[in-house]
């Protein structure tokens, strides 16, 4: 924020709270809608100011690749080139957006009691990413498990919270990591279970140059870390 909003959620809806009297009456209901309603207006206000910084920073990121094309050798004013700096700066952006998103964003109103206490997998996640090293792709799938403690989330959300981790600039490790301690904050389920297969571009393209190489890695919290047997149930799982 900086500035835009003249007062915090909290001034914002005492406000609303105000009867001619001067006193607040209002019943928990309606200050549950209203917080609610400031809440998303907040938001919604801070998303709009990261949407023109975003814009704002766009001029910098096409001066830069096209400086990077003329270090190539390549004339930038022939007519294949002419857009290229603008196009590679926005498609740059598109590839990191995760960094102006949050689990808690994802997940605001998408989080429900439920009496379910047994694993929850959704398998074979597209995943698309930046290797921080290179800034070639990395791609493959995600497997996703956790165990309730009271709460489920819609299961598209897990997609969402692997878009948000991987459209940043990351390594295979850090981003299984992430992602599973990103659903654990959220949910604090029994356990959470993440598990990603994926191909380097960096492996290759270059250096070793592997066509067929798959790297896989793992990140197992609570129950899973705790319980050989709903490990291996997990795994069993994702493998078939």
């Amino acid at each position: 924020m900086n500035g835009h909003c003249n007062g915090n959620a909290s001034d914002v809806a005492a406000e609303e709270f105000h009867c001619n009297n001067g006193f607040p009456e209002v019943s928990v209901k309606k200050a549950v809608v209203v917080a609610a309603s400031v809440h998303r207006k907040l938001h919604e206000g801070s998303r709009k100011e990261e949407e023109e910084e975003v814009q704002c920073r766009l001029p910098a990121l096409q001066a830069a690749y096209s400086s990077i094309l003329r270090e190539l050798g390549e004339d930038v004013d022939r007519q294949g080139l002419l857009r290229t700096p603008l196009r590679a700066a926005k498609a740059m952006q598109f590839f990191t957006r995760g960094y102006h998103e949050t689990v808690e964003d994802v997940l605001n109103d998408a989080i429900f009691d439920e009496d379910h206490d047994e694993m929850v997998i959704v398998k074979a996640i597209d995943m698309f990413s930046l290797c921080e090293h290179h800034l070639v792709p990395f791609f493959g799938k995600v497997h996703i498990g956790y165990i309730p403690n009271k709460k489920v989330v819609g299961l598209s959300k897990l997609a969402r919270i692997v878009e948000i981790f991987s459209r940043r600039l990351q390594v295979q490790e850090r981003l299984t990591k992430q992602i599973a301690m990103g659903l654990s904050d959220a949910l604090k389920p029994k356990g959470v279970a993440v598990v990603i297969e994926a191909a380097h571009m960096c492996m290759v393209m270059r250096g070793v140059q592997k066509m067929n190489s798959r790297t896989v890695t793992s990140s197992m919290l609570g129950v899973y870390m705790e319980d050989p047997k709903a490990r291996e149930e997990f795994l069993s799982l994702t493998q078939h």
